[in-house]
């Protein structure tokens, strides 16, 4: 009996997998993106409600228009895979934040916030597009599904997140806010290291196909290393991977983002 219930487990979690863009590796999923990204949209609103939204200016137009050419690359990616159908559900929106946190996240969906503290360290449009191509990555990638399908496997949810709203909404609710790492205060999503990685792959990939140059990415980790070694290390770092590994990753695979890239 024991054997034929593990072999049940086995056969849902193998059926209960995705596969990430670009990279080909499997997650699981358990929760939809038309769920994830209804919540998503719920608590980006909270966010700007409670936040000093920057609607003018040369940085706000700066943040659309990245936030924009980004959405643009990663629908012509996706276009050309005949994979259009993931991205179902996104309504796009790209805000700039007048707050001295060095941050900035995409929740599922395509909600995109960047704050004005991390704009002195990308200094101009191709730093701030490294920035944003990352975060997107995470969206696109799935990563916060991916994460709240791990915590709710974990604690015994269930497998539909409607079902368990109704059973136990305010712990459903947790799951999501920590799977796309909304607390009381916003702050950076809080993925894994291997999904840190993975979003700096795509995110390289689709800031090239935005016209933005890949090669910059270099250089805007090298200014968040000296950063990090200042008496108070960005949030942003939080839990990425070591600078160093971080900028030799990155500079193994600029030749495949090169590859996408034209400059603009």
């Amino acid at each position: 009996m024991f054997k034929k219930i593990a072999l049940a487990g086995c056969l849902f979690m193998a059926a209960a997998c995705s596969t990430v863009p670009i990279t080909g590796r499997r997650q699981l999923s358990l929760v939809s993106e038309t769920e994830m990204n209804t919540m998503a949209a719920q608590e980006y609103q909270k966010v700007l409600v409670s936040s000093r939204v920057v609607s003018s200016g040369a940085q706000a137009a700066m943040v659309k228009r990245v936030g924009q050419r980004i959405q643009q690359a990663v629908e012509q990616y996706f276009r050309q895979q005949g994979q259009q159908a993931q991205l179902e559900g996104y309504a796009w929106a790209f805000n700039l934040i007048d707050d001295k946190q060095e941050n900035a996240w995409c929740m599922p969906g395509g909600k995109v916030a960047v704050y004005t503290g991390i704009l002195p360290i990308t200094q101009d449009e191709n730093g701030l597009a490294v920035v944003m191509g990352h975060e997107i990555a995470h969206a696109v990638a799935r990563h916060s599904s991916e994460r709240m399908s791990q915590q709710m496997a974990a604690q015994g949810l269930g497998t539909v997140v409607s079902t368990a709203v109704g059973q136990n909404p305010s712990a459903t609710q947790n799951v999501f806010l920590q799977a796309v790492g909304v607390g009381g205060q916003i702050g950076l999503l809080k993925f894994g290291r291997n999904q840190e990685s993975e979003a700096d792959h795509l995110g390289l990939i689709f800031m090239a196909i935005a016209g933005y140059n890949p090669d910059g990415a270099v250089q805007f980790w090298q200014r968040m290393d000296a950063r990090e070694n200042s008496a108070s290390p960005p949030e942003f770092l939080s839990t990425h991977p070591s600078n160093g590994t971080r900028i030799a990753d990155i500079q193994k695979e600029l030749p495949e983002a090169r590859k996408y890239y034209t400059a603009r």
